[in-house]
């Protein structure tokens, strides 16, 4: 397989990207020696993994460089261009909470989300924290033992925080610098590891409350307290100095490799991220790249360590931090600890991710046997209106079995009359259209969620368009469940196991493209004026438009109306005609 080709390839370091029938990048790798790692996918026996991306290779490419490093860079590139299917890529793009402090205009606390971490001398971020509950829990205890500025904007005057001495009104007030200090220095302290201070002014409020005979707050205010010591005792262990690190480890075994990331913050354990994936190369660069996406996307700490065989040489050039290989001395025992939680969350996980990878890529395997096509992407569609108004359409995507949202998208239909047929062709007509001009990729297979009028205007747009893309019809039941899967060529109904793997999966693709458009038709509908609402009524013309209008004023105001105060406006058809449409908005 291939030979013709591996004897031109040159033995120098570079890229490699694996390409299957569709013209797909499935696999981007680098590489020492072009030559050797190529062959070795070709000659020999590959397992797991390996074995399925290597039966879908259509052909390969590769870029030569001058250095490991510079290939290094490529693949980290090209990975966050493509996002190849057999590629390691982290579980989900979320970041975690953190505690910002804000020292300009006003003092603030808040729990943000970046997913981009940004310098700025007025923000100051305490975290990652895993347990967001928690998080939001500091904040708020924080906001009532302080007055921080609590409100947005800028109101003219001074809001109910003022009043019960939980702002001391910026909106309005000058505050004097040193008392803003003296917060700010506590708070500070606080986050950073001295916890005695918010504890003891706790303490101070509960005794307060208590000798005023206000023992419900005095109460509540305990809770907190309790809360906030079983939260401070998880935290514990301390480590060798106040830094913030990160320490990072692995476990690999039967093709599987479990990542741990312990995040140590002031010299305490605050929490941890972990992941499990099947490996398709090399495992110890395969870690590489995963670590390096990984800081892409979430704040990197003073010093990151690793185990000796990870090279750091290669990271510090994507990774702005210190990097440490650790081998011996108080530092191991971090890793040792890492590595622990590593190996448990290979033990616990392994046989799970197995099965999400059978219920995800392998039934998009099984889907793929089904309809004789090799199948990577799948783009799904669907229609919703409400009485022929608001008509609106969603793409969800599917890709090798996961939901890939960044690639949903939103179509809010022009003509606005229940026509499904036409709304079916005027969908994927702009979708189709557009990605031809801008050259956008190209699904396997279109589900359209409905039977074969939805197939026929699906089937006539791609004809005019010249695109030869398979077509399948997902119908449902008289209880609003899915039941057929309709061939877009025969138009005849696929015989599916209702327990299989296959059926499940294509359950979740129409129950999430029905999801995504019903959202979308919501927002749209909610934002619909009175006029526009009344517009949609038979038997309201312009005159009895403007009366109701006056009337009531709001959509909100027609809602709260019963059916027989709508009668002293309407006729007692166009009324309930009405009132039957309002309710359902």
């Amino acid at each position: 397989m291939f030979k013709e080709e591996l004897k031109l390839v040159p033995d120098k370091p570079g890229c490699y990207l694996m390409h299957n029938e569709n013209n797909v990048i499935i696999y981007v790798g680098k590489a020492k020696n072009l030559k050797k790692r190529l062959s070795s996918y070709f000659r020999g026996t590959n397992t797991g993994k390996t074995a399925k991306m290597v039966s879908e290779i259509a052909y390969f490419k590769y870029i030569v460089t001058s250095s490991e490093l510079e290939s290094f860079i490529l693949e980290i590139n090209l990975i966050k261009e493509h996002n190849p299917k057999y590629n390691i890529l982290l579980k989900d793009d979320k970041s975690y909470p953190y505690i910002e402090y804000q020292k300009k205009p006003f003092p603030k606390l808040k729990i943000v989300r970046y997913l981009k971490i940004k310098k700025n001398k007025d923000k100051l971020l305490f975290g990652p924290f895993v347990n967001a509950y928690a998080a939001r829990r500091i904040v708020h205890l924080i906001n009532r033992l302080y007055p921080l500025k609590k409100c947005e904007g800028l109101p003219k005057d001074v809001c109910l925080y003022y009043h019960i001495h939980e702002c001391l009104g910026y909106c309005v007030k000058e505050i004097p610098e040193k008392v803003i200090n003296q917060m700010e220095t506590e708070i500070i302290s606080f986050l950073k590891g001295n916890e005695d201070i918010i504890k003891n002014k706790l303490l101070e409020k509960i005794n307060y409350y208590s000798e005023e005979m206000n023992y419900e707050l005095a109460l509540e205010l305990k809770k907190e307290l309790e809360y906030m010591e079983v939260v401070l005792e998880k935290q514990k262990v301390q480590f060798l100095n106040k830094e913030d690190m990160d320490v990072i480890n692995y476990f690999f075994d039967n093709g599987y490799l479990a990542v741990e990331i312990l995040f140590i913050r002031s010299g305490k354990l605050i929490g941890s991220f972990n992941d499990i994936f099947a490996v398709t190369d090399n495992y110890s660069e395969e870690l590489e790249a995963y670590i390096s996406l990984f800081y892409q996307k979430r704040e990197i700490p003073k010093e990151i360590y690793l185990p000796d065989e990870i090279n750091k040489e290669i990271l510090s050039k994507v990774i702005d931090t210190k990097l440490v290989n650790v081998t011996r001395g108080p530092k191991k025992k971090l890793l040792l600890l890492s590595r622990e939680n590593a190996k448990i969350n290979h033990e616990n996980n392994f046989k799970k991710a197995m099965n999400k990878l059978e219920r995800t890529s392998g039934a998009n395997d099984e889907l793929s046997a089904l309809l004789g096509i090799n199948i990577n992407r799948i783009d799904v569609f669907d229609n919703s209106n409400l009485f022929g108004s608001f008509s609106v359409s969603g793409m969800v995507v599917f890709i090798n079995g996961l939901p890939a949202k960044n690639k949903y998208r939103k179509y809010k239909i022009l003509l606005d009359k229940n026509d499904d047929y036409n709304t079916m062709k005027e969908v994927i007509y702009r979708r189709y259209y557009r990605a031809l001009v801008e050259k956008d990729e190209l699904p396997e297979l279109i589900i359209v969620d409905g039977g074969i009028n939805q197939i026929r205007a699906t089937k006539e747009v791609l004809e005019s368009l010249n695109l030869n893309i398979k077509i399948c019809g997902l119908a449902k039941n008289d209880y609003h469940k899915t039941n057929d899967l309709i061939d877009g060529n025969t138009l005849e109904t696929y015989n599916i196991d209702k327990t299989s793997k296959l059926f499940h999966y294509l359950t979740r693709i129409q129950d999430e493209v029905h999801r995504y458009t019903i959202n979308y038709h919501k927002q749209i509908r909610s934002k619909g004026t009175i006029a526009s609402v009344l517009d949609n009524i038979p038997g309201i013309g312009n005159k009895r438009k403007k009366e109701l209008i006056k009337a009531f004023g709001s959509v909100k105001n027609l809602k709260e109306k019963s059916l027989k105060e709508l009668q002293n406006y309407l006729p007692f058809k166009v009324a309930e005609d009405l009132y039957n449409y309002l309710k359902n908005i």
